[in-house]
């Protein structure tokens, strides 16, 4: 298979802003010089530890030791091949690759072509919309209040009747049945391969960075046995309980806004309502319910390493939908946003709402919403009647297990109070109550999981990595860390022969000095790229020391100041190095006769030094 030419790699990687791929995934904010942090996408946490240098093109997690450049991150996101990952960001900003030996573009592998695949499909549902035979599915947006550009704004397509007329389109365009299978589009039975979809209107469902992986396809007419929305099937780019329907839309505005809210509604035509009457950070699940796998992406959009973002339900009064989006609230891994619920007047789903009583009332729904846990609290004290003593004692009872499962220790009391007041008891006897339950029914705390350090290969145990934090706390491993930390994010702008002779000498600390010598080593710490392939090269169990000392921000208040303070740490390496020269020299004076030609050349190299040392001190 022909390669991709290592100065097209390059190019593509130096015209790519990586705050720009990964803000798609993450929600970063400003981290100091030339640095931006958020929540990991690589593992869970609620404090951002992920940090991103555009400068440099490089990102390193500080929780879980995840690192590297734009094509590893897309690599371990997408779970494409490097080839993939190159010409995906070249296609993205319109550059042309060349492969060696003057060969044509490879085929790209299986995930890629799903992608094209639906992408392909999409184009083909939207154009099929226009067409006399989409009369039905024209109609049923129009009795909703869409129009043709609410349509064409969130790609709504249709699926002909027939069972072949997707297939038959993209066979044309050169997909194969085998990969129309795998992306979910056609399926396989006593009539062969037909298209999934016939006779629906559809929804494309884009991942967070735009992308469409599948499709809800909602029936039209009534000789169709179906289900009243068929979604795609579970394939290797399209898992429903990590994709949030309109997400892609909603991204933008959920970061900006202050306080970051998220607006979960339950179908495509309420996503809709809510975008187009004002309410841009609606989103939905995609036939399943909201669980703490939603719960994870929407935090590392969100960013939510405070109290401050707000996620608001909004129910039609369904039972097991209530249910299971204040258990998914419950887990562990429920994020740090306050959770609302707003019910609408007479049980009204937003796209009812809108086509009643207009888009000032959708907006209004937010005037509404009252936190999740008093709202689940008020449903169950609805089954009771609160008159006898039976029926708060029962109300109790019941209850109480809700309050219990609230972590916060803070929050917790408030509620306890809550329910003390709706039910007209001693609060002490409602805590006792809470106490009880939290004793006997709640999910017991698992502790953090520590992974092991072993080979994936043999199962052997390998060295922990090197870490900032492991680090001895003594001046001199002070001055070797921030002048590595420096000469990683800021030495293409020190002068070269300064820096090279500050890293020329070995240091003490076996961790720092094995990424000096990557350092030291780079042919060109000019060219844009060095400082990834020098980190790459950094040897194991060191590299994830060297991505920490490029991502952890430089302690400077700007640019600058911080290129000043570099050349300054690195001419204190010099100078350790002259003192240490001068002292071994001071010794070996003591060894040789004063007036023997090595005295003499001992006593000159002495001069020497002393003169250099002056110089640097003086500069």
């Amino acid at each position: 298979m022909p390669r991709i030419r290592q100065a097209d790699v390059d190019e593509v990687k130096a015209r790519t802003n990586i705050a720009d791929i990964v803000g798609e995934r993450v929600a970063l904010k400003s981290a100091g010089v030339g640095s931006l942090k958020g929540l990991c996408p690589f593992h869970d946490e609620k404090s951002p530890s992920f940090h991103v240098r555009q400068q440099v093109g490089y990102y390193h997690c500080f929780g879980c030791g995840e690192s590297g450049d734009v094509y590893s991150f897309l690599r371990e996101m997408d779970h494409v091949s490097f080839t993939e990952a190159v010409e995906r960001l070249a296609g993205r900003i319109g550059y042309t690759l060349h492969y060696e030996d003057g060969g044509a573009a490879p085929e790209t592998s299986g995930r890629s072509r799903l992608y094209a695949a639906n992408t392909a499909a999409a184009e083909f549902f939207r154009a099929q919309l226009l067409t006399p035979d989409a009369e039905a599915g024209r109609r049923f947006l129009g009795e909703r209040g869409f129009d043709a550009g609410a349509a064409a704004h969130f790609g709504v397509g249709f699926a002909p009747r027939g069972w072949d007329g997707m297939l038959k389109a993209l066979t044309a365009q050169g997909f194969t049945r085998e990969e129309l299978s795998n992306a979910g589009l056609v399926s396989t039975g006593q009539r062969g391969v037909y298209d999934r979809f016939r006779g629906r209107l559809v929804w494309p469902i884009r991942d967070v960075s735009g992308q469409t992986i599948g499709f809800g396809a909602r029936k039209l007419f009534d000789d169709d046995n179906g289900p009243k929305y068929l979604n795609t099937p579970e394939t290797p780019i399209y898992k429903k309980a990590q994709v949030l329907y309109g997400l892609d839309l909603a991204k933008r505005d959920i970061a900006r806004g202050d306080p970051r809210r998220v607006v979960v509604v339950e179908g495509y035509t309420d996503v809709m309502a809510c975008h187009l009457a004002g309410l841009t950070t609606a989103i939905a699940t995609c036939g399943t319910a909201f669980g703490t796998d939603h719960i994870k992406v929407l935090r590392r959009v969100m960013g939510d390493d405070n109290a401050s973002g707000e996620v608001v339900f909004t129910f039609d009064g369904d039972e097991a939908g209530q249910k299971a989006a204040l258990r998914a609230f419950t887990e562990d891994d429920r994020f740090n946003a306050q959770t609302f619920v707003a019910v609408a007047p007479d049980g009204l789903d937003p796209c009812d709402l809108r086509l009643q009583r207009g888009d000032a009332a959708v907006r209004g729904l937010m005037d509404t919403k009252q936190p999740m846990f008093e709202f689940a609290i008020d449903r169950k004290l609805g089954g009771f009647d609160l008159a006898t003593v039976e029926g708060r004692v029962g109300a109790l009872r019941a209850a109480a297990p809700i309050v219990a499962e609230i972590r916060d220790q803070l929050l917790r009391p408030g509620y306890e109070r809550v329910l003390a007041r709706r039910l007209g008891m001693d609060p002490t006897e409602v805590r006792s109550e809470v106490e009880r339950a939290a004793r006997g029914g709640s999910t017991p705390q698992h502790p953090r999981r520590e992974v092991p350090q072993v080979d994936p290969a043999t199962g052997a145990s390998v060295v922990a990595p090197v870490t900032l934090a492991s680090l001895p706390r003594t001046p001199d491993v002070a001055v070797e860390r921030d002048a590595l930390m420096g000469a990683l994010q800021y030495g293409h702008q020190v002068d070269q022969a300064l820096l090279s002779r500050a890293l020329g000498m070995p240091f003490r600390t076996p961790g720092l000095d094995a990424v000096r010598e990557a350092v030291a080593s780079a042919p060109d710490r000019t060219r844009a790229g060095w400082v990834t392939e020098a980190v790459n090269s950094v040897r194991e169990p060191y590299r994830s020391l060297a991505g920490e000392l490029l991502m952890t921000p430089f302690p400077a208040r700007d640019e600058e100041r911080a290129v000043a303070t570099v050349a300054d740490l690195a001419r204190r390496l010099v100078l350790r190095q002259l003192e240490r020269d001068k002292q071994e020299l001071l010794g070996a004076v003591q060894r040789v006769p004063a007036d023997s030609d090595g005295g003499r050349a001992l006593r000159m190299r002495l001069r020497d030094i002393d003169a250099e040392r002056q110089r640097f001190a003086e500069s």
